[in-house]
């Protein structure tokens, strides 16, 4: 029943921040609305009916729909890598990934084997876009960070390794920029491989398209999406997957249905090419739909979709990061202050922001939170089970895997 503000992800994985502080409820959003928790399992353009599980099966009529369900992670863009890989999508992927590494440390801490505890200690980032960069800047700083409460494990135990198979980082943002994350990220001790074309997962390594292994005990990917299965039930023309829509992102033929976001192939009017699938245009997007569907509602004309980016910024870790706004480049410690600041503008309510401009500050004094949060029940019968399963984790693990 909440919007999780994907951005910040990496933090909850970093233990830079608390979960809740990336999440927002929606009936504190949206006070002038009716929102229900299910999931919608059907929708009849025909009838003009949505079919949904909630307390039961249930349905609801529309006059307008909007669709804006956005894509799923497919981890099968690489053989083996569903069965191991750990993808950061949702709020329970970072979580679930957030106790991954800091089990990791408490088994390497008990483990006399050098080797095997250096492959504890080895982490894997699969891409090398937004995601990867700021996931393997996080995992740095929490890693090395975390160290002196964990006697046994040296610095050189610890492999991070940044895996991408194009030819330099942060393709969307400038060259120059993308050589800088590339040296902070080195500087830091992460082992960046580009043109790294990974081919194959396995338990114990990562196999590249050139014949080389990268042994790692735990594998993240940050790459891969496919289409929401719900655009299945929707009889319209789509592009890769994406409902292919008028230039006021209208659905072509089915009367009062639209389509914004990462579910939808946008036209900008302003360069006459289809929209990125970023939260900076989904949000311009859904000003502008609001708007036009105002405007139908009305009998006046719609207008097409157009906008300008304003830019982009990417966090690189230790306080760095790379910013490219209205035609400037910015790196460094300005670029970390531009994405704090802009991102504390961008999260939804005033309560999460006042929360995190706190946890923020006070994560600037005080040492990451490395508590393994394994929650148990109480043991009522032999028959209840100790702990709540994990829904986000792979098949056979729960929480404290």
């Amino acid at each position: 029943n909440f919007i999780t503000f994907n951005p910040l992800l990496p933090e909850v994985v970093g233990a830079s921040i608390m979960p809740s502080h990336v999440i927002a409820p929606h009936r504190q959003m949206l006070h002038c609305s009716h929102a229900c928790m299910a999931q919608v399992s059907e929708i009849d353009t025909a009838e003009r009916v949505v079919h949904y599980l909630g307390e039961g099966p249930g349905t609801l009529r529309y006059d307008q729909l909007v669709l804006a369900c956005g894509t799923n992670a497919n981890l099968d863009v690489v053989k083996g890598m569903a069965q191991v890989a750990l993808p950061l999508k949702t709020l329970g992927d970072a979580l679930f990934l957030r106790n991954r590494i800091i089990a990791r440390l408490e088994q390497a801490e008990l483990q006399p084997d050098p080797e095997h505890r250096r492959w504890l200690m080895s982490f894997i980032v699969v891409g090398g876009g937004f995601s990867g960069v700021e996931t393997a800047g996080e995992l740095v700083d929490f890693l090395y960070a975390s160290l002196k409460y964990y006697k046994r494990i040296n610095r050189e135990d610890l492999r991070i390794s940044l895996l991408h198979s194009g030819d330099r980082l942060l393709q969307e943002l400038s060259p120059s920029l993308g050589r800088f994350t590339l040296r902070k990220m080195m500087k830091r001790g992460v082992d960046v491989r580009l043109n790294a074309r990974a081919v194959r997962v396995t338990d114990r390594d990562v196999h590249l398209e050139s014949g080389e292994l990268i042994s790692g005990g735990t594998v993240i990917c940050t790459i891969g999406t496919q289409p929401n299965a719900l655009l299945d039930s929707i009889p319209a023309m789509k592009s890769r997957g994406r409902l292919v829509v008028n230039p006021d992102m209208s659905v072509p033929d089915l009367e009062g249905v639209w389509a914004v976001g990462d579910c939808a192939a946008v036209i900008n009017e302003a360069d006459r090419k289809v929209c990125p699938p970023t939260a900076q245009f989904a949000e311009a997007q859904a000003r502008q739909l609001a708007a036009n569907i105002i405007s139908h509602l009305a009998s006046r004309p719609t207008r097409p979709f157009q906008f300008r980016p304003k830019g982009q910024l990417s966090s690189v870790g230790h306080n760095k990061a790379v910013a490219e706004v209205l035609g400037f480049k910015v790196s460094g410690f300005i670029a970390w202050l531009m994405w704090r600041g802009l991102y504390l503008l961008r999260i939804p309510t005033f309560a999460r922001k006042t929360r995190l401009f706190l946890e923020w500050n006070w994560a600037m004094f005080f040492p990451p939170d490395i508590s393994h949060l394994g929650y148990r029940r109480t043991q009522r019968r032999s028959t209840l089970p100790q702990t709540v399963p994990d829904t986000h984790a792979p098949a056979g693990q729960d929480a404290r895997s």
